[in-house]
């Protein structure tokens, strides 16, 4: 007789493993379905190049969630986080912007550059520490519909509604600011030293199809700014082992709940029967039953491709088929066999070991966006580069390094030729751009993998290439995302949810969406499945929920600064 288990859970990134592991606390029989050979998804490590293991998509960690640290006790499955020490920004000029670790290093730094501006980073950190409490419970909580009269909607928004009367008077207009404004447009009002705008402005626009002027991009930057480490905002670092040894450690956590995970097992379909999922059909042909089906994967790919126009509602349909993805972005790791040598700062040094990012002005920004705006890689890309094998030897043989280079802008659509043919001039465009601040770049190189967008729709499953399974916009955001009504995990199929990077809050490492749909999840099975999941959130007052936070630590300001 064929098993039966209680949830299946689709794709075995660090979403879908944390959903699987707090639904087998809870009691739940559940299956991971990954069609990888290895689990991870996009927080994935792997040897590409011999003995040197590549953090191939994710490479940096802050936004994972404390408290699915604590309560599926990572550290004792082997996570460890390793800190990022700064950002240094070489410039054509050889002169350079080295932001540390500390933030009074920090301050007389910027001073070299701009006394005024020294002063204003003092007050720009002191202002975004409390934007950044005010956002941090969000990130645990069902969003709110203000659309709704549904009183638990009501109730969450009182709650956030009270938490804006506690800003002051700056204090709110700042966070406005925040949530419309461009992060040049925003940064201009704090700052005049080009450079240290430039490599701030440049966290506003990873994973968007926009460009540092572009209104909404300055959310995209408290997003990451509000990442943390041990309860430091702003903080970032490695996980040893690459970020794989993340959803590795989940996965231990997982398992040992009883979690039954199964790679190169490859979804063909959800199955559907009388408008609620009973399982999944394997690519092999196998049929699993199920009494839920959780999807971490993308809305593209559990709605168009494992599910049938007709089994639902055509204007959510529509409305799938309206968001945006629209990747810009691409990776490329390198293999080295000695450190790069930066003109503007030569030879080995702390500044080496954090964030080395090529923004050397907003003009600069803008015309790597205006190249994406007509359908063509940037010529003179940003770049956010890191050498986790200084803090972590375990990546690289001895003596051997690893450059991993996050690269923006590298449109999904291009104007002309595909990219299986630009391939190779995208990666030499890269490392001429590195080369032009480390010319020994080229002399040191042993191998290279290089990701594309493309590449990362088919080796990854991220439709269009897009590291956050669709743009962090203004209108893909909060009660909006993955589509408006439809943002509290569930779906129209019943028993069907979501639980990736597509729902709120968001993309990077964090895990939140799958701990946030679990306990969706677990409500509604508390409650017998009672009410139809097409009852969805702004039309239902059955939607569960999470109770709001009701006390919020106070983080001291971070001390590592990044972008």
């Amino acid at each position: 007789m064929p098993q039966h288990y209680d949830a299946i859970v689709i794709g075995g990134g660090h979403n879908g493993l944390v959903n699987a592991a707090y639904l087998a606390k809870a009691g739940k029989k559940v299956l991971v379905l990954e069609r990888r050979h290895v689990l991870g998804g996009a927080a994935v490590t792997e040897e590409i190049i011999p003995g040197f293991l590549f953090s191939e998509c994710s490479y940096v960690v802050s936004l994972l969630r404390p408290e699915i640290i604590r309560e599926l006790d990572l550290p004792r499955h082997g996570l460890e986080i390793l800190p990022l020490d700064g950002t240094f920004t070489p410039m054509p000029s050889g002169d350079y912007l080295w932001r540390m670790n500390d933030h009074a290093r920090t301050q007389r730094e910027i001073r070299r550059h701009s006394r005024v501006d020294a002063e204003a980073y003092d007050e720009f950190s002191k202002m975004m520490t409390p934007m950044c409490r005010f956002v941090k419970p969000i990130l645990s909580m069902i969003p709110p519909d203000p659309t709704t009269l549904n009183p638990k909607d009501l109730h969450r928004l009182y709650f956030l509604g009270q938490r804006f009367r506690e800003l002051s008077s700056d204090e709110r207009y700042t966070l406005i600011q925040l949530m419309t404004m461009s992060a040049a447009d925003f940064l201009d009002q704090w700052f005049e030293t080009d450079v240290l705008k430039a490599t701030m402005s440049a966290s506003g626009i990873i994973g968007t199809f926009l460009g540092i002027r572009s209104p909404g991009t300055a959310y995209v930057l408290l997003h990451h700014y509000m990442g943390e480490i041990d309860g430091a905002f702003r903080s970032w670092g490695f996980s040893r082992g690459g970020t794989g040894a993340i959803s590795n450690a989940i996965a231990a956590a997982a398992r040992e709940l009883s979690v039954e995970i199964r790679t190169q097992a490859s979804v063909e379909r959800i199955l559907v029967k009388n408008g609620r999922t009973t399982g999944v059909a394997l690519k092999s042909g196998e049929e699993i039953s199920a009494s839920v089906v959780s999807s971490s994967v993308d809305p593209h790919l559990t709605f168009e491709k494992f599910l049938e126009p007709s089994e639902l509602p055509a204007d959510f349909l529509e409305s799938v088929r309206r968001y945006k993805f629209r990747g810009s972005s691409g990776k490329v790791n390198l293999a080295l066999d000695a450190l790069p040598d930066f003109k503007s700062m030569p030879g080995q040094g702390a500044h080496l070991r954090g964030a080395i990012s090529i923004s050397p002005s907003i003009e600069y920004m803008e015309r790597a966006y205006d190249d994406a705006k007509y359908g063509r890689y940037s010529r003179k890309p940003y770049i956010d580069m890191v050498i986790p094998s200084l803090t972590d030897p375990s990546v690289a043989p001895p003596g051997k390094h690893v450059l991993s280079c996050f690269v923006q802008y590298a449109p999904y659509k291009l104007a002309k030729g595909t990219w299986d043919d630009q391939k190779e001039a995208f990666s030499d465009t890269v490392i001429n751009t590195i080369a032009e601040h480390a010319p020994n770049i080229k002399k040191i190189i042993i191998g290279r993998q290089v990701l594309t967008p493309l590449d990362l729709e088919r080796e990854f499953g991220l439709t269009q290439g897009n590291i956050f399974q669709g743009e962090l916009s203004l209108e893909q955001l909060f009660f909006l995302r993955p589509v408006p009504g439809w943002a509290y995990y569930r779906t129209p199929i019943d028993n069907l949810y979501m639980c990736g990077s597509a729902t709120h809050p968001g993309g990077g490492i964090m895990g939140a969406p799958g701990r946030i749909a679990s306990q969706v999840i677990l409500k509604d099975w508390s409650k017998g499945f009672k009410k139809s999941a097409r009852s969805n959130s702004s039309k239902s007052s059955s939607v569960p929920h999470t109770s709001p936070p009701t006390a919020v630590a106070d983080p001291q300001a971070a001390s590592v600064e990044k972008n």
